[in-house]
Order: C-alpha cells, then structure tokens, then sequence
C-alpha cells in the first residue's frame, strides 16, 4: 500500500519549487495538483484559496550528513543549526517551506 499527503496551498508554484530544489520530483501532475515524491515518500500540494499549514513535513536521511547538506541548503530558513534529539534518538533540524509550513529534516541514529 502506498499514500500521498495533500496540502491545500496558495502559493503553488513557489511551493512546489521550493521542494523540487530540495530533490523531491514530480510524481504525477493534475490539473490543479502537483504530487511530488522524495524516496517513498509523496505529497501533493493542490492551488487552492487558502492554505494548510498545520503539521509537519519530515523528510527522513540515511545519516546525519544528509540532514548536514539540506541545512547548508535551508540556513536562511532554519530555525537553528542541526542538533541531536535526546529523546527520540533522532539528529534533526526545522526549517519553513514558503508559506511557513514547518518543515523537518532528520535521521534516526
């Protein structure tokens, strides 16, 4: 079984690109929809009069150097340097997308 997340935005050229210059692809276009895919993971964001912003997007690396690289990437956008997670055993760091959804990067040590 597969799964896409959907997310209503506003912005969705801008949106869209800001994820494709991270490396997500696009999986599929629909008309007012662009489904993007990084690995296994998919989510689409659809033009709409309003946006969601609530929850998370985690994108999930092998090591901690993929999560190093994408904040070299996002350090305007961070809200600080990558860290460890004491309690979820994760090396993480939290960035925002265009229209200020938060945005995770991480990997489980």
């Amino acid at each position: 079984m597969d799964g896409i997340v959907f997310f209503r935005t506003e912005r969705h050229d801008e949106v869209v690109e800001f994820y494709r210059e991270l490396g997500a692809t696009v999986w599929r276009e629909q008309p007012d929809c662009t489904i993007l895919q990084a690995g296994s993971f998919r989510f689409g964001f659809c033009d709409r009069e309003s946006a969601d912003t609530e929850g998370i997007v985690t994108f999930v690396f092998d090591d901690r150097t993929g999560v190093d690289d994408a904040y070299d990437d996002l350090a305007d956008t961070a809200d600080e340097e990558p860290r460890y997670n004491e309690t979820y055993d994760i090396y993480q760091f939290f960035a925002s997308d265009p229209e200020g959804r938060t945005v995770e990067f991480q990997t489980f040590e």
